[in-house]
């Protein structure tokens, strides 16, 4: 099996984090930096300041686990997402703005790929582990408003991450899809 992430920031570095063991292939889809701000409230070390966020969650995961990934550190568009996106078993949605979104929901949806999409609402009052089928990209959209500024949440992210990747493995062991909404209290099961 092939498994693509898009996104590797609050949400999606806990995610790759918690699929090291998974029997499957991964890749790693993102355009962004490590900045300052991420250290605090995502998957990376100070010393990954400055370097693609797709290639410091692979070294990381080499050197922690000896785990290989595919990097990809572009950022996804309607023009590569075909490239990018096709030889994928499953995408993993972990982005955090409705383009990127639409593109991956549109691209999984055309090509009969399953996608499990991770969102977070910006004020980290819920967030979702929610299939295609059942997603909606214009009521998930952040954009523009900044989700993980600092560390206060960072318990959290690392939850909706963990969720993310047991929704996806559950899957690729027995086709079971399960979405939930979360609070950093409780969570609902949508479907």
């Amino acid at each position: 099996m092939r498994v693509t992430v898009v996104g590797l920031g609050a949400i999606g570095s806990p995610t790759v984090h918690n699929a090291r063991n998974w029997v499957a292939t991964l890749k790693l889809i993102d355009f962004d930096k490590v900045e300052m701000k991420n250290t605090q409230a995502q998957e990376y070390p100070q010393m990954a300041r400055g370097r693609n966020k797709a290639q410091a969650t692979a070294q990381s995961l080499q050197a922690q686990w000896k785990r290989k990934c595919e990097v990809i550190p572009h950022r996804l568009t309607s023009d590569n997402a075909l490239q990018l996106l096709g030889d994928a078993d499953l995408l993993i949605d972990c982005t955090d703005n409705i383009e990127a979104r639409l593109i991956i929901q549109g691209f999984a949806i055309e090509h009969g790929i399953p996608c499990l999409h991770g969102c977070l609402a910006a004020t980290g009052d819920f967030a979702r582990v929610i299939w295609t089928e059942h997603f909606s990209a214009d009521q998930e959209a952040n954009d523009g408003v900044p989700t993980c500024e600092d560390g206060v949440l960072l318990p959290f992210y690392s939850i909706v991450g963990g969720h993310i990747a047991q929704e996806a493995q559950r899957f690729l062991l027995d086709g079971t899809k399960r979405s939930f909404q979360l609070t950093p209290t409780s969570y609902l099961r949508l479907a």
